[in-house]
């Protein structure tokens, strides 16, 4: 897979006057390329609720707000920290709820880029090639093949150490800042094969961000870290702290940084969102406080449809049963492929 630079921002001429907000992208007047692509073209069906949305991200933020954005998916494998990295670097994003796969996925890709395969024609691959990829050690997600040798078990090579080094310290660490440690000591920079700023995961250790990666045990290092107790090299389950851990410390800054509207930006289902959006329901119904302000924006990109009760395809208002989100609330539901549109929308929040 070849890595491009991108190209050097262009503005054209003057469009339509520029929506609230704008002191995040731009001054009034020339509007940056791809925004104005976006408002000249965007104005209906599931292209104007992206537009919206966008809008009312960087109204959100523009006022004070923080967001927290989940990510479902293979999004880092489909390299989404181009776009996000970014938007961590500019303060447009506060903290992440991840699965597993895309904590260790990004960290993959940024070891190991030269390594991976992309095969267009996945959609008609037979059984056989499919076990001929095996062979070759290639873990196929959709069209991209990671290289078992030079993205997992590189990066296996160096955590353990982490691991061991924890456990034999009785030190216990949450997944992400075992990942984190890697990145600050800068043991894994020999083998970076992209530029390091396409990373979303070395921008949140950079910038310190809140990282929530719950079930985190279904994921490769996770299945990798269990194995490590299973064969005794490590003696401590709890060396890696769990998710319950997650949810204590998800409560807590959520409670320190609600003061101005905390808003949610779901790209896919799975736990990465549920479990983060509950924190408010815990807060409000479990630890009974009550005042505990609800979710301020809410955004899903899926293409899940709602049907035979998939919590991925529920529609925003549901959550209002659940006292995760109010009336009041801006909610969208972006029905399409989450590659395409989160880095359509962080573009345009960037102001490009």
């Amino acid at each position: 897979m070849k890595h491009d630079t991108p190209n050097r921002r262009r503005t054209r001429p003057a469009g339509p006057p520029a929506p609230r907000g704008e002191r995040l992208r731009g001054k009034r007047g020339a509007r940056p390329a791809v925004s104005a692509f976006m408002e000249r073209n965007f104005r209906h069906f599931n292209a104007a609720t992206l537009l919206d949305a966008a809008r009312r991200y960087a109204d959100h933020v523009g006022e004070g707000g923080k967001m927290l954005v989940s990510l479902a998916g293979a999004m880092s494998t489909a390299e989404i920290g181009i776009s996000l990295a970014e938007m961590i670097r500019r303060d447009r994003v506060h903290a992440i709820s991840c699965t597993g796969a895309n904590l260790e996925e990004d960290i993959f890709n940024l070891i190991a880029h030269s390594h991976y395969v992309r095969i267009p024609g996945y959609r008609y691959l037979t059984h056989r090639e499919e076990k001929a990829l095996l062979k070759k050690h290639l873990n196929r997600v959709t069209d991209t093949c990671i290289p078992e040798g030079k993205a997992i078990r590189r990066l296996e090579a160096h955590i353990e150490k982490e691991w061991m080094e924890a456990d034999k310290n009785g030190a216990r660490l949450l997944p992400h800042e075992f990942i984190f440690e890697l990145i600050r000591k800068g043991v894994l920079e020999r083998h970076y094969e992209i530029d390091p700023r396409d990373s979303w995961v070395v921008a949140a250790a950079r910038r310190n961000i809140p990282v929530f990666v719950p079930g985190w045990e279904d994921s490769t290092l996770g299945n990798i870290y269990a194995s490590k107790i299973i064969s005794g090299r490590i003696a401590d389950v709890h060396t890696v702290r769990s998710g319950i851990e997650y949810m204590v410390r998800l409560a807590e800054w959520y409670q320190a940084n609600s003061s101005h509207g905390l808003g949610f930006f779901q790209i896919g289902g799975g736990i990465a969102g549920d479990f983060a959006i509950c924190v408010v329901p815990m807060l409000r119904q479990d630890l009974r406080l009550s005042k505990t302000p609800l979710w301020s924006y809410f955004c899903q990109i899926s293409d899940s449809t709602t049907s035979y009760g998939s919590y991925s395809g529920a529609v925003p208002n549901e959550k209002i049963t659940w006292e995760k989100l109010g009336c009041d609330t801006p909610q969208f539901i972006i029905e399409s492929d989450a590659s395409i549109v989160a880095p359509l929308m962080f573009a345009y929040i960037l102001g490009l």
